[in-house]
């Protein structure tokens, strides 16, 4: 395992402060100038205010948006020695518990990939405890990964073979033209600084190699229709928020092209529905659990919840595709060959 040196600094420090260092002051500087960290139009707005449903919090965050690049994003980020106020023991325990190593829930994306891969050196930003890495983990393939968490690197590199660096992915000390593939599942929308680890990933992709990224779709049919209960918007964790627009100019910018961009149903309803719930009964006087902390459900709500899954759910998002696209951007980036 490659291991990041300074293994004092607090894990919250060791995942933020080298991707605030150049960011923070530009971030503080957009709620005034409102400069766009993409594409640096001016003339951002707030666009909405939100607060951390997940944890039932009441300190609302304020979005900006980009009139040029549509890009929404976090103004005035927690600082880095904030951050593990939210990124709990609670909200790990959720992740995981939403099926990381599932092959299901890895299928679409392993099918997407081999139609532009089939074997060569691949590299899993945020490769968690290696659960999408282990489909890969064939002679045909050599696999890395960058992760912030020690004992998950420890657990990916064991399952898989893989080798991990444990740090931010800027420092990750990996050569130029490296990678036939790199991967990045719900990461890109945690980091201060999408365009710097958007330059990296091209410096290390050979040519003819692709990078594949998928985030939640600020414009997707659940999001317009929830608003701040989506539950996408996971303030104030995710600091970047994409539309297909916004992220295809980004991978522009650090000068990949698209080879493929699409989005993709990914419906989580029912925990929108719970957050408008709670705020209901807030409203009522009554005090509920929030779902970072809620006990898992009995045999009798789990049989409720599929049913209504199968029917009165099944019905309304039919209806889904009238009001936007799908939940999830899917997009597969290209660096170019070099010319002879």
């Amino acid at each position: 395992m490659i291991e990041k040196k300074n293994s004092r600094l607090s894990f919250a420090t060791v995942t933020l402060l080298d991707r605030v260092r150049d960011f923070g002051d530009e971030t503080n500087a957009n709620s005034h100038g409102a400069v766009c960290p993409i594409c640096r139009r001016t003339g951002a707005q707030q666009w909405m205010r939100a607060p951390d449903r997940l944890h039932g919090r009441r300190e609302e965050y304020i979005l900006l948006r980009c009139p040029g690049c549509s890009l929404v994003w976090l103004d005035n980020a927690p600082r880095p020695e904030e951050m593990h106020h939210h990124y709990t023991d609670a909200y790990h325990r959720l992740i995981s518990g939403a099926g990381e190593n599932s092959p299901d829930r890895w299928r679409d994306r392993i099918d997407t990939l081999r139609h532009f891969k089939q074997s060569g050196a691949l590299l899993d930003l945020g490769c968690s405890s290696g659960g999408f890495l282990s489909a890969f983990a064939t002679d045909v393939w050599k696999l890395y990964g960058i992760e912030m968490s020690v004992e998950c690197a420890k657990r990916a590199e064991a399952t898989t073979g893989a080798d991990v660096f444990v740090g931010d992915v800027p420092d990750a000390p990996f050569p130029a033209n490296m990678f036939d593939v790199i991967t990045c599942f719900d990461v890109l929308e945690h980091m201060y600084q999408p365009l710097r680890v958007m330059t990296k990933v091209r410096e290390w992709l050979k040519p003819n190699g692709i990078f594949y990224v998928q985030v939640p779709n600020i414009d997707s049919a659940e999001a317009r229709l929830f608003r701040s209960y989506w539950h996408g918007l996971e303030m104030p964790r995710h600091l970047f928020h994409f539309n297909p627009k916004s992220l295809a100019t980004l991978a522009d910018g650090a000068g990949l092209v698209t080879a493929s961009l699409e989005t993709r149903r990914n419906n989580a309803v029912g925990v929108g529905v719970r957050y408008m719930w709670h705020d209901a009964c807030r409203a009522a006087g009554i005090t509920k659990t929030p779902v970072a902390y809620r006990a898992e459900p009995g045999i009798a709500w789990r049989a409720a919840r599929k049913l209504v899954r199968l029917t009165a759910l099944r019905l309304a998002l039919s209806s889904f595709p009238l009001f936007g696209d799908g939940e999830s951007i899917h997009a597969v980036f290209r660096k170019e060959k070099m010319s002879s």
